[in-house]
């Protein structure tokens, strides 16, 4: 009887082929739809490397790429993307993978749970605003205290009801959420606070706009500058020529409701030659502007003159040899959003000498958040001071020749 041999390498391979097949050919892409049968046997078409990808689709990270070059960005998660174009002409919600359907059943099965619970919560608030504070143990003080903690309780059923819907995350990850809404406005708050907001701290603590401008400040608003069509990282350098006209702010709130601002722009750096320090100069100062979270968007240049601001935008200028000016921004909330009496306010405001802390405590105003730009002498910066009307730009300052000490007068290493 003959031996028994080992079967040879390329039959293993044969037999693998037969009983693997690959993940991506079009045999086992799976595909749910209503569409014909034809449709269904087509093979799913990949986007080229060489023609224009669809950035709702585009999943390969060469493509990616290629549209971050063309300045097109992805839209989504690549998961969805590599998802929506293995299976064309499928909806969203009924993509062909069985664990997603039946995760959506449990998601439905929950939200349904939350959506009884909300109106439980609504009958709740019924009942105790139609109670008279009287026979209340607290009173008055107490039933607000309780409506307030039930409408907190009720925003947070709202967000669980709809917070794990993919659609949801799908139209917040195309940037079409309705912040009406309060899932929309919990997922906007949470990626703001997942970067963005420290580095905003980090800018405003690091430059110390606090202390030096306000004293504290823990900022619960996305303030976003821009010039024109440029948006400005914080701490970012501005040419002269640029910030010679007002700036545009986003000031995205993250709470219900509308608020009631006051916004400063203070540059801390003036340098003053007579006491060799610095003071301070308010370029811009406004109050009485509204924003809430669908109407962020705040243009200096269009505020009323009459109704809202306090001092004209002022142009930032930095003499020839002085260190770089930070012109903070800074917003101030009003207290129970009452607005400002601008011909009282006027009668106390300075230009030259301003001061944040004492414009806040005259006014009862809360700071809620803060950003800032810097600016230095460029090219521009002569011609900018002059169309402005501000003298100086012909001064260059030079710092004064100190005389070292006798000890730091002799040469170390000659001796031996």
């Amino acid at each position: 009887m003959a031996p028994s041999r080992a079967p040879s390498a390329l039959l293993l391979h044969s037999l693998r082929s037969l009983a693997i097949e690959s993940p991506f050919s079009s045999a086992a892409v799976r595909v749910i739809s209503t569409t014909s049968s034809a449709r269904q046997e087509a093979e799913v078409q990949r986007p080229s490397f060489y023609r224009n990808p669809d950035p709702a689709t585009v999943f390969v990270p060469r493509l990616e790429r290629k549209l971050n070059r063309a300045g097109t960005q992805p839209i989504g998660s690549r998961r969805r993307r590599a998802a929506l174009a293995q299976s064309p002409g499928v909806p969203f919600d009924q993509l062909p993978y069985q664990c997603f359907q039946e995760a959506r059943k449990i998601l439905i099965e929950d939200r349904a749970e939350k959506l009884k619970k909300i109106e439980t919560e609504r009958a709740r608030i019924a009942r105790l605003q139609e109670v008279d504070p009287s026979t209340l143990p607290g009173g008055e003080t107490y039933k607000q205290k309780r409506l307030k903690s039930m409408h907190a309780e009720l925003e947070r059923l709202k967000i669980l009801a709809d917070i794990n819907d993919p659609n949801v995350k799908r139209r917040f990850e195309d940037g079409k959420g309705d912040m009406n809404k309060p899932i929309y406005r919990y997922l906007a708050e949470r990626k703001w606070r997942d970067y963005p907001r420290k580095i905003l701290v980090q800018r405003i603590t690091q430059m110390n706009v606090v202390p030096d401008v306000i004293p504290a400040c823990d900022p619960i608003l996305d303030v976003k500058i821009a010039f024109g069509k440029k948006t400005i990282p914080p701490g970012e350098f501005v040419q002269s020529n640029i910030s010679e006209n007002p700036c545009q702010l986003t000031l995205q709130a993250f709470d219900r409701g509308e608020k009631m601002v006051s916004i400063a722009v203070v540059d801390p750096d003036v340098p003053n030659l007579e006491k060799d320090s610095f003071d301070s100069r308010c370029h811009f100062l406004a109050s009485n502007i509204i924003i809430s979270p669908t109407e962020p968007l705040v243009d200096l240049s269009k505020l009323s003159a009459d109704n809202q601001i306090l001092l004209p935008w002022l142009p930032p200028h930095a003499q020839k040899g002085s260190p770089y000016h930070r012109l903070s921004i800074i917003v101030l909330q009003h207290k129970d959003n009452i607005p400002i009496d601008l011909g009282i306010a006027r009668s106390k405001i300075q230009r030259d000498g301003f001061s944040a802390r004492s414009f806040m405590s005259r006014h009862m105003l809360t700071p809620i958040s803060a950003s800032l730009f810097r600016t230095q002498w460029d090219d521009t910066m002569a011609s900018v001071m002059q169309r402005a009307g501000i003298e100086g730009a012909n001064v260059e300052l030079k710092r004064k020749k100190v005389e070292p000490l006798p000890y730091k007068r002799r040469n170390p290493p000659s001796f031996r």
